[in-house]
């Protein structure tokens, strides 16, 4: 009893908290079975780091803020032109993080973009590395208030410290120029050091309306972007509204503007 309130003891001391939970168990198989002590340690250790492991992705998932958790295997290749599953097969191999490159998926809303941005960041995190997903219009958001609470170098460099970040629906909402300024910041930390994912459903010429009419900034972060990168322009149409279109819905006045049933009720109302 004094022997393994030691062991356990030690365990808390070494943080082997699963080493502490099974090694009671594992050293009665381990007589039952005849093992030799090498054999039970080796067991016992690889308990403790497939653990540890599984503990570590289940942190950095959360950590990571995905939306949804969606895979390489759930995209459906069959529904869009432009992505070529050999590429993809490549970019999963996460040699683009290794060689700190972009990738940059264009395309309209619901091709699939956010789809395939998540599932190669959660196959980063799969892999133990840092992921973090954010909208364009979050991280302006939290930007703008780390510049107000007097945060903001610490802000951005916790922003360069991620293996890869994923940026979210670049195009939905145009930015001041001070807000441009503060994007092209995020990606100078980031240049050469670290992965960058966009989506966008504007092509590259059309991005400048998106940083504020600024040219120059645009220019500068595109070529910071685009240096190291991989192009993906997916095109189709939206994933989203696959099953409403084969289900006849679309067609219906619900997806129609200036429907039967809404023109009369405008008809009745009276402008004041």
């Amino acid at each position: 009893m004094e022997l393994n309130t030691n062991i356990e003891q030690l365990c808390e001391e070494l943080k082997l908290s699963s080493v502490q939970d099974k090694y009671n168990e594992l050293s009665l198989l381990a007589a039952k079975e005849n093992w030799n002590y090498s054999q039970y340690l080796h067991e016992l250790l690889e308990i403790e780091v497939k653990d540890r492991i599984n503990r570590s992705k289940n942190t950095l998932t959360k950590l990571a803020g995905f939306p949804a958790i969606k895979t390489i295997e759930q995209f459906d290749y069959s529904f869009t032109i432009g992505v070529n599953s050999k590429q993809i097969e490549e970019l999963a191999s996460l040699n683009f993080v290794k060689k700190h490159e972009n990738i940059i998926f264009l395309g309209q809303p619901g091709v699939g973009k956010t789809h395939m941005a998540i599932a190669l960041g959660y196959k980063a995190v799969m892999n133990r590395y840092k992921v973090r997903f954010t909208s364009i219009t979050e991280l302006i958001s939290d930007t703008n208030k780390a510049k107000r609470e007097k945060k903001y170098d610490s802000f951005l460099k916790n922003i360069a410290m991620a293996s890869v970040l994923i940026i979210d629906e670049i195009g939905y909402f145009n930015m001041s120029k001070e807000d441009a300024n503060h994007f092209f910041q995020i990606i100078s930390a980031r240049y050469e050091k670290s992965s960058t994912i966009l989506t966008s459903n504007l092509i590259f010429s059309q991005w400048s309306q998106v940083f504020g009419g600024d040219k120059i900034v645009t220019t500068a972060i595109l070529d910071r972007v685009l240096h190291h990168s991989h192009v993906i322009n997916i095109q189709g149409e939206s994933y989203r509204l696959k099953e409403k279109k084969e289900q006849g819905i679309l067609n219906s006045d619900v997806y129609k503007f200036g429907a039967k049933s809404s023109t009369k009720m405008i008809e009745k109302t009276e402008v004041v």
